[in-house]
C-alpha cells in the first residue's frame, strides 16, 4: 500500500512538470470604485462625519478639521484641544486623567446630527507615553455640541459617574432628534456604546433637552465581546495587548451603533465579535421598574455580519458594517436578513468609523488599527499615509435624517 502510494504521488508530480497551469485567484475587489478622500500623513484617525470633514484623532489634537487632502487643523480651537497642564493627573495613584468639562481629553468620535449641528464624544480618557489608557475622572466623559456656523459651543452634557465608568471607553453616537421622544424637553435623544475593554460594557441613553443619562443591558451578552475572541488581518492575528501585560483576545465590547432610517430600532455591535444585535429604541428610552428586563427581552440577534468596527446607515435603511478579515465593507439588508458584499479592496484593512453624507457618498477611515501597538507584538507597525476613502451609495442612497 505505501508502495503504491507513493508511486501515484511520483507520477502526478513528473506529469505536470513543465506546463503551464492557471488556477482560480481572488480578484481582491468588488463593488463600487473606491475613491480618496483625505491621506492623513501626521495624526490617526478615528470617528468621522463628511461635513468640512471633521476627525476624533489624537497626539497633536483630539478633534481635527481636513483643511486640504494631506492636512489638519486643531477644531474648534488649539486652546479646546490642549487642557492646562497635559491630560493626564499625574498626583494621582495610578495616574488619572483631568476632569475639564471645558476642554477636550480624548474623543473618540465626531457625528452630525440631521440639524447639522457637530457632537464631540469625549471618552474622558488617555494613554500615557508607555501605551496605558488612564481612568476616567468625572468631567472628562462628555458629549459636546457645537453650532457649525460659529463654531461655538451650544451645549456640554457630562456623564455622572453611574453612567460613564472610570474604566468606561464611550465609543460612538447617534441621534434621534424627534420632539416627540421627550416630552418634557422635546431636544431629542442620543445613543452611545461604551466598549470598555474592562467588561463594563453597555449602551448609554441622553436625553439631549434635560441632559440626563441612563444605561441599559450592562453586562448582557449583546453588548460583551466573546471570549477568546481572534480576529485575522491582512491573514495576521491580531491580540490585544496593553503596556507590560501579556496578549490576550480582543475584550472590546460594544462599539459600532446604528439608527434605523425611521429611528424605532437601534443596532450595535461588540467589536470582539462577529454578529450584529438590535433593540427597538423605545425600550431602551425607557426608565421604569421594568425597563431593563424588557430590555434585554427585546434584543435580537442577526447573526454574523463580519468584523466590524463602526457602523451606518442610508436613507434606504440598509445597514454598513465592516469585514475587515475580508478587507471589505459588507451591507446587511433588514428587509429580508441578508448581509452582502458592498465594496472590496486590497487597501482596505481596519475600518474604523464610517460616515453617510448628504453628497450621497459612503465615508470610511482605514486606520491600521491591526498594526498598532495595542495589537500583538506590541510594535507600532502602521505605514503612513492612513487613508479616508468613500464610495457611492446604490440606490440613490444618501444620509438619513
Amino acid at each position: 500500500m505505501t508502495y503504491k502510494t507513493n508511486t501515484v504521488a511520483i507520477f502526478l508530480i513528473v506529469s505536470i512538470r513543465g506546463q503551464s497551469i492557471n488556477f482560480v485567484s481572488d480578484p481582491g475587489v468588488y463593488g463600487p470604485t473606491l475613491e480618496t478622500a483625505h491621506a492623513y500623513y501626521g495624526q490617526w484617525p478615528t470617528g468621522l462625519d463628511p461635513a468640512n470633514t471633521y476627525n476624533g484623532s489624537n497626539n497633536v489634537y483630539t478633534v481635527g478639521e481636513l483643511s486640504s487632502l494631506t492636512s489638519e487643523t486643531a477644531y474648534p480651537s488649539v486652546e479646546m484641544n490642549h487642557p492646562p497642564g497635559g491630560a493626564i493627573n499625574y498626583s494621582t495613584t495610578p495616574p488619572s486623567a483631568v476632569n475639564y468639562q471645558n476642554y477636550l481629553i480624548g474623543v473618540q468620535s465626531v457625528v452630525i446630527d440631521p440639524l447639522d449641528r457637530l457632537w464631540i464624544l469625549d471618552t474622558g480618557r488617555v494613554l500615557t507615553q508607555d501605551g496605558v489608557l488612564v481612568p476616567a475622572t468625572y468631567g472628562g466623559p462628555k458629549l459636546v455640541g457645537i453650532n457649525l456656523t460659529t463654531n461655538s459651543i451650544f451645549k456640554t452634557i457630562v456623564f455622572p459617574p453611574n453612567v460613564a465608568y472610570e474604566d468606561s471607553y464611550l465609543n460612538d453616537v447617534r441621534f434621534d432628534l424627534r420632539s416627540t421622544l421627550s416630552d418634557s424637553t422635546g431636544g431629542g435623544i442620543a445613543y452611545i456604546t461604551d466598549s470598555s475593554a474592562s467588561g463594563h460594557n453597555a449602551l448609554i441613553i441622553v436625553d439631549l433637552g434635560s441632559g440626563e443619562s441612563w444605561r441599559h443591558l450592562g453586562l448582557t451578552k449583546a453588548v460583551r465581546g466573546e471570549s477568546q475572541f481572534l480576529p485575522f488581518i491582512w491573514g495576521q492575528p491580531a491580540y490585544y495587548t496593553e503596556a507590560g501585560m501579556p496578549y490576550t483576545s480582543f475584550p472590546i465590547g460594544s462599539d459600532g451603533i446604528a439608527l434605523s432610517a425611521d429611528g424605532e430600532t437601534l443596532y450595535w455591535c461588540p467589536l470582539a465579535s462577529r454578529y450584529m444585535y438590535s433593540a427597538p429604541t423605545a425600550k431602551l428610552r425607557a426608565q421604569g421598574p421594568a425597563s431593563e428586563l424588557l430590555a434585554q427581552q427585546s434584543v435580537v440577534n442577526h447573526g454574523q455580519k463580519g468584523v466590524s468596527d463602526g457602523l451606518e446607515t442610508d436613507s434606504n435603511g440598509m445597514i454598513y458594517v465592516g469585514n475587515n478579515e475580508g478587507n471589505a465593507i459588507n451591507v446587511f439588508n433588514p428587509s429580508n436578513g441578508t448581509t452582502l458584499t458592498f465594496v472590496r479592496d486590497p487597501r482596505i484593512n481596519w475600518v474604523d468609523t464610517r460616515s453617510v453624507a448628504r453628497d450621497g457618498y459612503l465615508y470610511f477611515t482605514v486606520n491600521q488599527l491591526n498594526f498598532a501597538p495595542a495589537t500583538y507584538p506590541g510594535t507600532d507597525r502602521r505605514v503612513r499615509p492612513f487613508a479616508l476613502f468613500r464610495v457611492k451609495l446604490p440606490n440613490g442612497g444618501s444620509k438619513a435624517c
